[in-house]
Order: C-alpha cells, then structure tokens, then sequence
C-alpha cells in the first residue's frame, strides 16, 4: 500500500479545494517545491501533483511550479490536470514526471490514452474523478453519463498503470474514503486502483491495510496530511509494518 501525498497547485501555490469548488480553496503552501521535499524527507515514496488551473483550461497552466518540484525531489511525481494530448504527455515525460494522469481526455479521446500507454509503458495512469458514481469532467465542471466502472472497462485493454478513483464528494472535506465503491472498482477491472477523496484520519490508513483492501495499489492524502490530522510519520511506520509482516 503506497500513500500519496498530494499537492494541489492553484495560482503557482499549494491549495486544497472542498468538493472540488475552485472558489473555495485554501492555501497551505507558498512554496510547493519546498512543500514536496518536506514531503520527501517525512519519508514518502511517492508524489501526487495536479494542475488544478491546467484542469479547467484544457492545458498545463503551473509549469513552472511544477519543474520546480521535480528539481526539488528523488522521489517519482505523478502529474495530472490539462494533459489532454500526445504533446503534453510526452513533454511532461521528458522533463522528468514519471506518470502523467490522464482525466477528461480519457472520456473525450480514449484512443488517446491507448496510444500514450503503449508509447509509454508503465507511465500513463488515468484519473477517475466521480460524483455521485459518474465521472466528471473538465476539472470537475461537467458530470457525464458515464458510469465510473464503465469508463474503466473501456480502457481495460489499454494498458495503463493504474487508476486513480477520486469520489469528488467527499474531496477535501475529511470524511473518510469511500472503500465500498473504490472497492467495487478495484474488482471489476485488472488495472490496480489508488483510492482518493476524503481520507481523514489514521483510521482510514488502518482500514486502508485491512485484508480486503490488499487489491488496492494505495491512496492519496491531502488536507489531513496538511491540518496535522494524519501523521505521516506514523502513518508510514504502520504501512511499513504492515508491509514487514507480510513480506
């Protein structure tokens, strides 16, 4: 189980949204590159960045926030938000993000996502993002018709390494992860699931390491590591010996 700190950039700074509103964002971090290697040194294996702007412009809009983490950290980055073309993905790539997340482009140009899988094996992840089950789009501005376990079957055969489930109504309000429905996702389909939107509390981190959720690859924790409710240290020492017992 790998926990992914997440760092939301609005604006060129560190920000959580509440339900996903760009109008209500609170900022935790002037410096995200400084914030990322706090990050690293709390003993993290991986990063969670998005591109909130980038997800409602349709293009990368905290590029240099975002080189400025990468120069910052050893750690692989995995980026999301406005990457809706080959150009993009490669591009991104090159600079160093090891996994870029592919969202809306998934449901508006599967073939895309198809495509940049198999140029890039093992470094293209598609982000699931839905509210009331169905998947939003267009930094979450526009609900579907699509069913979240739908879009994923669509892209079963594409070759992605993972998806990123976010159940947008509880996104940053600390309620706790929705396990059932990541659950149910993670079990319809091969490609492993990391679990986002809501985590709380190191209630969810124990739940998180419970038998039934060993399908999951992770989940990703974002106000709850920044308002000092989730301890990473001790979130990680519990993971690292879960992994230790199982090993």
């Amino acid at each position: 189980m790998i926990l992914f700190p997440a760092i939301d950039l609005k604006d060129g700074v560190c920000v959580r949204l509440k339900r996903g509103e760009m109008a209500d964002a609170t900022i935790y971090n002037q410096d995200p590159a400084a914030q990322a290697a706090e990050f690293e040194a709390q003993g993290f294996e991986w990063l969670h960045v998005v591109d909130l702007n980038g997800a409602f412009a349709g293009r990368s809009s905290n590029a240099e926030a975002v080189e400025a983490i990468i120069a910052a950290v050893k750690m692989p980055v995995q980026l999301g938000g406005g990457i809706r073309d080959m150009a993009g993905i490669e591009s991104w790539l090159a600079k160093g993000v090891r996994r870029v997340i592919l969202g809306t482009v998934a449901v508006r140009n599967p073939d895309l996502v198809r495509e940049a899988a198999r140029a890039f094996p093992g470094r293209v992840a598609v982000g699931i993002d839905a509210r009331g089950g169905r998947v939003a789009v267009e930094g979450w501005a526009e609900t579907s018709d699509i069913e979240a376990a739908d879009l994923a079957r669509r892209i079963e055969d594409a070759g992605v390494a993972a998806i990123i489930y976010t159940d947008i109504d509880r996104d940053g309000i600390l309620t706790g992860l929705n396990i059932p429905a990541t659950l149910a996702l993670a079990h319809a389909i091969s490609i492993p699931v990391i679990a986002s939107g809501g985590l709380a509390s190191m209630d969810d981190v124990k739940r998180l390491l419970e038998p039934d959720c060993a399908v999951l690859e992770g989940a990703i924790s974002g106000r709850a590591l920044y308002d000092g409710r989730l301890d990473a240290r001790a979130a990680l020492q519990l993971i690292a010996e879960a992994r230790s017992a199982h090993a």
